[in-house]
């Protein structure tokens, strides 16, 4: 199956209506079985020789070991075959209703067998140097994950407001002064209230969501590794916001080269897929 036929198949207006709706949805079997073996291929090439960017995210004491890196795509081949030559930026479009897309950034996400460190509830997008409306990212995994080590989203939590991002291991206020958003709610302390959303997955699936979108995820199983990529990608409202603290992931120089409320029109995003 072809990329255009694989996009018209799976990205049906009854899925758009769902992520503009909800934040967050599930597309089965959006890459194909070669390119999740070359995902598979770049994400142990990044494993074993991380960036500078790389991040461990699990305490010393935990069992397992959960690392992250992020903006690999220019040295990684199979980062960059699979970002720009497969399905992802033609659904991103779809489910955005841009007519153009460009690529924002690539995160790697490895969680090693018995990892107890979860990733706590947050948006991504008060982390980021942009503001707008139509994005997507894509959280992909390579390996089966199991329904209670999944991506988990509060539906509907796209709309805002925006929430103060938090340094995970710590708690620090790094990104905007305490007191300028509001506080995230107990998410878990009321869960049995909340509309939350999860996947059970397979290589080939992708889970595509706003990047306003709540979420988290728990830790995995000592006999499941979960290794996954995420690519985040830019419609064309989204525009460039300095900030004055040290964004995640970091864009050094951006700020002289590209204004304030500027179109992300820079190398560092190139222009992935434009309608027809």
């Amino acid at each position: 199956m072809n990329i255009d036929a694989r996009v018209r198949e799976r990205i049906t207006p009854e899925l758009v209506e769902a992520f503009r709706r909800d934040g967050a949805v599930c597309v089965r079997q959006l890459l194909a079985p070669d390119e999740v073996v070359l995902l598979r291929e770049g994400i142990d090439a990044n494993l074993a020789a991380p960036s500078p960017r790389a991040k461990v995210a699990s305490r010393s004491g935990d069992p397992g070991f959960f690392i992250e890196d992020f903006c690999n795509w220019r040295d990684n081949e199979s980062y960059r075959r699979v970002i720009f030559d497969s399905a992802l930026p033609a659904a991103a479009g779809l489910l955005t209703g841009s007519r153009q897309i460009r690529l924002y950034h690539d995160h790697m996400l490895t969680k090693e067998p018995g990892t107890r460190a979860p990733t706590p509830w947050h948006q991504d997008q008060p982390y980021y140097n942009v503001e707008g409306d139509m994005n997507c990212s894509m959280w992909i995994p390579v390996d089966p994950v199991r329904r209670h080590s999944t991506l988990e989203f509060v539906a509907g939590s796209h709309r805002g407001p925006w929430l103060m991002p938090r340094s995970f291991m710590d708690s620090q206020a790094k990104w905007f002064p305490e007191g300028s958003l509001a506080e995230l709610p107990d998410i878990e302390g009321t869960r049995a209230r909340q509309p939350i959303l999860g996947w059970e997955l397979e290589p080939g699936d992708v889970v595509c969501f706003h990047m306003l979108a709540l979420h988290a995820s728990a830790g995995v199983d000592g006999d499941r590794r979960r290794r996954v990529f995420s690519v985040r990608f830019l419609g064309e409202d989204m525009r460039h916001a300095p900030r004055a603290w040290v964004t995640s992931p970091e864009f050094p120089g951006l700020a002289e080269r590209l204004p304030a409320g500027a179109p992300m029109d820079d190398p560092l995003f190139p222009v992935l897929w434009t309608a027809a």
